[in-house]
């Protein structure tokens, strides 16, 4: 991404060189420093990599860090993981004391466990009680090990779904460190400047103390503790016959996912062996997220193969779940159902459980379908919009059942409070089985939520670009007189800035964020805000139609041709390329 066009100087590459405990990421920058200094034709192109890698520091906030693997202050390294392990820790011991304790966990990218075994060590150093994963877990086990071991934070070393080139490093807090409903969630305001600012006073690294040993390794129980809680949690005694294709999409759930159906009673589990066992370099997808296109291709070819009833993939960390399904009218007989479409499914699972105590909260993000509140009406359940990204859906008090449209769904926040990919691809199978059992399908029960409901229908449209700035001008743009008066056909009625805030759905306001809110006099929805992970400007579409009497699969059709009038007409509004 372009930040900024001042070339950085020869001391501050070769003060990071000095302080850099990683033989690959000294020689990179050692050879990208001659290159540059060099009269041949890569000097640019070397600057150039120099310019950005010391563009600034790589920013700690909310999703805690996420950036491209190399040397410098604005790259995933050893330098930048052992000084935000260190002002955790600073952080921590500040709040608490000694005996502060922390969860780590890491899945199989590039440099993980290293990064990993650096905060064992780091925060062993500073007086803290390190429990480390004996080898790489999905991310749901983490978040679930940080409320089982009571542990004050926890560390997921992770990208999730980005790039082969990408790192990331997530944040939770916990036991004494938190005492309301966020207990294990990943990190809001103010926790995330206060730890920022920690990490700020950090010194060089060869200052930070690093013992060799002292840290734990997490007893194996844990992870058994979490499939049976997940096998237990899916209240399925006698599952009638589900054949199910299972891709783990090259990460580390794919064992874990598959030991749980199987514990569950689905044990017709085809695995698309290209992508079941980790691999960090994703040799198979262009992207590792399933919600890419081309990402289920072989999924999909698998299922057609060997007739099943359903496609379960999660991403390489396995907090995220996607679904297929046989659809006769759909290319290849199969449709993959979207985010808000499988929120709606085990939206209405959980309502019909939480229904029968009386209470609970569903909830999802703003950017999330309509539906869910009207589900969450209908069963006499409580609802609450919240911002986007899973550490506000899963902090809610009273939840059952939240999720946001990327594919991020919470089944059970007692144990896990964040996004859970595994848990939600065994409630997915146990929903078709129990539909099979009354000769149904997923397809019939979303077409029963449209006629009750009404059609429901989301597309996104996302614009990537290699220039922050862009984003800001198109934003100010539109809040300046930039935005469309009408999309397909339809005058907005109604603008919101979410810098003003927004309803939650239960009679507050939710904090302000980057975003606009447009509905039409159609009720036509649409909401535009640049991404907290990638360097896009996300707009999120939804339309709703009345089914009456008819056609389900019509009623779809329209919904799919009015979704992608209205993109056309943002694409022209964004300057988007068809």
């Amino acid at each position: 991404m372009t930040r900024g066009h001042t070339d950085v100087d020869d001391d501050a590459v070769n003060a990071w060189i000095h302080d850099d405990p990683d033989p690959a990421t000294r020689a990179e920058l050692t050879e990208l420093l001659a290159a540059a200094r060099s009269q041949g034709e890569q000097a640019a192109v070397a600057q150039a990599a120099l310019n950005d890698a010391f563009s600034g520091t790589l920013d700690f906030g909310t999703a805690g860090l996420r950036g491209r693997l190399g040397g410098g202050p604005n790259r995933m390294n050893r330098v930048v993981v052992i000084r935000a392990a260190a002002g955790l820790s600073a952080y921590l011991k500040d709040r608490l004391g000694e005996g502060f304790s922390v969860v780590i966990g890491y899945d199989a990218r590039h440099n993980s466990e290293q990064f990993a075994r650096d905060t064992a060590a780091v925060v062993t150093g500073a007086g803290g009680r390190a429990i480390l994963f004996e080898s790489h877990c999905p991310t749901p086990v983490l978040a679930f090990a940080l409320r089982r071991l009571e542990a004050d934070a926890g560390v997921m070393v992770t990208a999730s779904h980005n790039p082969p080139q990408d790192n990331g490093y997530k944040v939770y807090l916990g036991g004494r460190a938190v005492n309301d409903s966020g207990q294990g969630a990943q990190i809001v305001p103010p926790y995330d400047t206060e730890i920022a600012a920690a990490i700020d006073a950090v010194g060089p690294v060869e200052s930070v103390p690093r013992p060799q040993s002292g840290w734990e390794t997490i007893d194996p129980a844990i992870r058994e503790e979490y499939i049976e809680r997940v096998a237990q949690a899916a209240r399925m005694k006698a599952p009638a016959p589900v054949r199910i294709v299972l891709t783990a999409m090259h990460g580390v759930g794919g064992a874990t996912c598959r030991e749980v159906l199987a514990r569950v009673g689905f044990t017709d589990v085809v695995e698309v062996a290209e992508q079941f066992e980790p691999d960090p370099d994703f040799p198979t997808v262009a992207f590792p997220n399933p919600e890419e296109p081309g990402a289920l291709d072989l999924a999909l070819a698998r299922a057609r193969e060997v007739e099943a009833d359903l496609v379960i993939a999660n991403d390489p960390d396995a907090d995220r779940c996607s679904a297929a399904v046989p659809d006769a009218d759909a290319p290849g007989g199969w449709r993959q159902l979207t985010g808000d479409e499988v929120g709606a499914l085990l939206g209405e699972q959980a309502a019909e459980l939480a229904a029968f105590a009386g209470n609970g909260v569903l909830a999802c993000s703003v950017v999330s379908s309509r539906l869910l509140r009207r589900i969450a009406q209908s069963h006499g359940l409580g609802f609450r919009r919240t911002l986007t990204g899973f550490k506000w859906i899963s902090r809610e008090p009273g939840l059952v059942f939240g999720y946001e449209e990327a594919l991020g769904y919470c089944v059970d926040p007692a144990a896990v409070r964040d996004k859970d990919g595994i848990s939600a691809s065994v409630r997915l199978a146990v929903l078709t089985s129990v539909l099979k059992q009354q000769g149904r399908t997923l397809q019939d029960l979303l077409d029963r939520l449209a006629r009750e409901h009404g059609l429901h229908a989301t597309s996104p449209l996302s614009m990537r670009v290699e220039d922050l700035d862009i984003i800001t001008k198109t934003m100010e743009r539109l809040r300046s007189g930039g935005a469309p008066a009408k999309l397909a056909g339809s005058p907005i009625t109604t603008t919101v800035d979410l810098l003003d805030g927004i309803s939650d759905g239960n009679g507050g306001t939710l904090p302000p964020t980057n975003g606009l809110v447009w509905v039409t006099a159609s009720d036509d929805r649409v909401v535009v805000r640049p991404s907290g992970t990638e360097p896009k400007l996300k707009c999120y579409c939804e339309v709703i139609l009345p089914v009456g009497d008819t056609p389900v699969a019509e009623v779809r059709e329209a919904a799919a041709e009015r979704l992608e009038v209205i993109k056309e007409d943002l694409r022209g509004v964004l300057g988007i390329a068809a």
